[in-house]
């Protein structure tokens, strides 16, 4: 690969711009992967002075991931001028799309949460809470009591829909739209077994999910 000419920036803007590239380069490979060499190539800079802006290569992966997360969650968003199923159906397209997009990438996120590192671990949970509170308030507003079993059940939802993702990414066992209907009827399900609402509720919310599921 060609070095880059290098061009003079800011300490600011260069930060900016190497963690632009380790995102980038995450859609095709892990974080492990990543390599500072080709980094600095690519910007035109020196591997030395990369380290100038970053104090070790795990600080460098770490800026790299919350950049990372930080893009998935504004992918995510809901579009709060859509109805409130709508909306929620709209992130979960978003999230899946972004995950397909970007299977190394999320994958990263994923497996440094679990490899023990503290620091990558708080990432991947702030970068989960800040998904399951989305859900959360859907659900309040869709008109569900928010109770401490309720909420806890969003959460486990937002797990699942991680974890049945990720597995989709790796062997499309199912295709791509009978994965967004189970993601979309499983939650008002597990929310419901945690509250105390009548039955006939979830029945009037599946028929109203596959309708929007199937247009």
């Amino acid at each position: 690969m060609t070095a880059a000419k290098r061009v003079r920036l800011s300490p600011e803007a260069r930060r900016a711009q190497l963690i632009e590239l380790g995102v980038e380069m995450l859609a095709t490979r892990t974080l492990d992967e990543l390599s500072v060499e080709e980094i600095a190539a690519q910007a035109g800079i020196s591997r030395g002075l990369l380290f100038h802006y970053f104090a070790s290569k795990q600080d460098f992966h770490l800026a790299v991931a919350r950049a990372a997360a930080a893009e998935m969650l504004a992918r995510t968003e809901p579009d709060r001028s859509l109805p409130l199923l709508d909306a929620l159906q709209h992130a979960l397209t978003n999230f899946v799309d972004y995950v397909e997009e970007n299977p190394d990438s999320y994958k990263s996120l994923v497996r440094g949460a679990a490899s023990g590192d503290a620091d990558m671990r708080a990432i991947f949970d702030e970068t989960r809470a800040t998904l399951a509170q989305r859900v959360v308030d859907i659900v309040g507003e869709l008109g569900f009591e928010l109770t401490p079993r309720a909420t806890l059940a969003v959460h486990g939802w937002v797990a699942f829909a991680e974890e049945c993702v990720i597995r989709w990414i790796e062997h499309r066992a199912v295709d791509r739209d009978e994965l967004l209907t189970m993601l979309t009827k499983a939650l008002p399900s597990v929310v419901l077994a945690a509250t105390d609402e009548e039955v006939g509720t979830l029945v009037q919310l599946l028929t109203s999910q596959q309708a929007i599921a199937g247009g």
